[in-house]
């Protein structure tokens, strides 16, 4: 795959993937009640893409090694995905107010100084972006090899 098609793989990737979270977002969200409704969206949403985007390219990803043109796929999505998350999560009032509930219901925190806050509330972001790196991985390429084992038309 040329970089250029790279690109357009990831872009596709990226819009497949909005479109898809944001449908199962509203309907698995209110389902839970929690945010385990959002995380299953993310997980469903970036295996869908990959299944759709690799279905359309499959053509692309075959014309060099399959790993190979997946892998520098998945990489770059991933990068792009976990700048978003960062992005998103920064973009979001409750996020910080979540994450202090969450240290306060988990640690002693009446002791704690603006450092200790603030160290504790990077290791929960880190945290979670990590998890949302590790879902992209894994099934964007799952996503992708799959969806690119259809089998090339035969040319009349």
């Amino acid at each position: 795959m040329k970089f250029s098609d790279i690109i357009v793989a990831v872009a596709s990737l990226t819009v497949a993937f909005f479109l898809f979270d944001c449908v199962f977002n509203l309907a698995l969200v209110p389902t839970t009640g929690s945010d385990y409704g959002s995380m299953a969206a993310v997980m469903v949403s970036i295996l869908l893409s990959g299944l759709v985007v690799g279905y359309v390219l499959a053509g692309k990803i075959r014309e060099e090694s399959r790993i190979a043109s997946i892998s520098k796929v998945v990489v770059l999505f991933t990068a792009l995905f976990g700048s978003l998350i960062v992005i998103v999560y920064g973009a979001i009032p409750h996020y910080g107010a979540s994450i202090d509930e969450w240290l306060s219901n988990t640690y002693k925190t009446s002791s704690w100084t603006n450092n200790n806050w603030f160290a504790y509330e990077i290791m929960g972001l880190s945290t979670d972006t990590a998890m949302f790196i590790v879902f992209a991985l894994v099934f964007g390429f799952i996503g992708l090899y799959l969806g690119s084992m259809r089998k090339p038309s035969a040319k009349s």
